[in-house]
């Protein structure tokens, strides 16, 4: 896959996506690390506190993914307000074999187009294998990685996702941080929430 960005052409090697489960349902029933007071006194969720704590002061010692298990269970929308907007959505882990100590621009195709670009300036192992590809608990809440949830339920439900790399190793982190500034800033992609 090419991309063309001011006369240079740019070069996606394939990386074969292997998925380990599709269909993945209320990740965030498991995020037992904390009581519902405890997240209540993170400042992140102060505002809940004031809506919510007085109408659920039965259950400020009970584990915050089993208290919002029995609210979605009752019907109860209130669970919603914890997490972000993608929070609920149906999952899937998927992991890559190659290129996992590269670095550099990779991107999202469907219907040989590209629908999402970012950057990784660590490894692609971390950033594909224990980031978008596996969604934990944690990613689902109001203080999680909402772009982590939001483009592994687009994979989750696309068909014949392909995910290509173009590999940036030797180059720095300002580098590769300036290029895809200059390929969001020339291009919308689908799926790239701040171009959408």
């Amino acid at each position: 896959m090419n991309l063309k960005i001011n006369g240079k052409t740019l070069e996606f090697k394939i990386v074969p996506l292997t998925f380990v489960a599709k269909d993945i349902t209320s990740i965030f029933f498991n995020k037992n690390n904390k009581t519902l007071k405890e997240t209540f006194e993170h400042h992140k969720y102060s505002r809940l506190k004031l809506l919510l704590a007085d109408k659920y002061k039965n259950h400020l010692d009970t584990k915050l993914g089993d208290f919002l298990k029995s609210l979605k269970q009752a019907n109860d929308k209130n669970y919603l307000c914890f997490l972000n907007k993608y929070g609920d959505n149906n999952f899937c882990e998927f992991t890559i074999q190659d290129h996992l100590t590269d670095k550099g621009i990779y991107c999202y195709i469907k219907d040989d187009k590209i629908k999402y670009i970012g950057r990784c300036t660590d490894n692609f192992k971390k950033r594909i294998n224990q980031g978008y590809g596996k969604i934990h608990p944690k990613n689902c809440f109001i203080d999680g990685q909402a772009t982590n949830c939001h483009l592994n339920s687009l994979i989750n439900s696309a068909d014949n996702v392909k995910f290509g790399v173009y590999v940036m190793t030797d180059k720095s982190t300002v580098e590769i941080k300036e290029l895809e500034k200059l390929i969001l800033t020339c291009n919308r992609f689908e799926w790239n929430i701040q171009t959408s």
